[in-house]
């Protein structure tokens, strides 16, 4: 167990750079664009890079959110129910949600697929709408790790 919990820790790690990464670079490209506008050369296609880029930073940032927690969580009812039926309920709460992944997941695989056949791309910079969506699948896919790893750590006794 402590060896899959561990590999899904550095999985959402790892995601967690890309997320980093991608978030620095809209950064960046944000900054030059604003500054090249004050010298009247903006640079063309800024709003859909930053819109694609800003999905590939949510999706790659949520398995390390869940990971750590830092979700927002109301405990209001839970908390006064005796810690056997909290147990069951965040597992089942936590079994709901891969169920959710698992349909969102299928449905940006299926939806890459549809934007790559389509041949879409963005308006102004032509870049390909598919990766996106094939990414954000993956995202999914590492989200419904991460509950797995919740999964266990509630069986095994170590959910904080």
């Amino acid at each position: 167990m402590e060896t899959a919990l561990t590999y899904i820790e550095k999985l959402s790690k790892w995601m967690q750079a890309i997320s980093g990464v991608f978030l620095t670079g809209i950064m960046f490209l944000t900054t030059a664009d604003v500054i090249g506008r004050i010298f009247d050369h903006p640079i063309i296609g800024t709003y859909e890079i930053v819109g694609l880029g800003g999905a590939i930073v949510l999706g790659f940032g949520l398995p390390i959110t869940a990971w750590a927690r830092n979700h927002i969580c109301v405990e209001v009812l839970s908390e006064k129910w005796p810690k056997s039926v909290q147990k069951v309920a965040n597992i089942v709460t936590r079994l709901m949600g891969i169920v959710l992944f698992i349909f969102i997941g299928w449905n940006l695989y299926k939806l890459g697929y549809d934007l790559k056949e389509a041949n879409e791309v963005t308006l102004t910079r032509h870049i390909p709408f598919h990766p996106v969506a094939y990414a954000l699948a993956v995202c999914c896919l590492g989200q419904i790790l991460v509950l797995v790893g919740e999964i266990m750590k509630i069986t095994g006794g170590r959910d904080e």
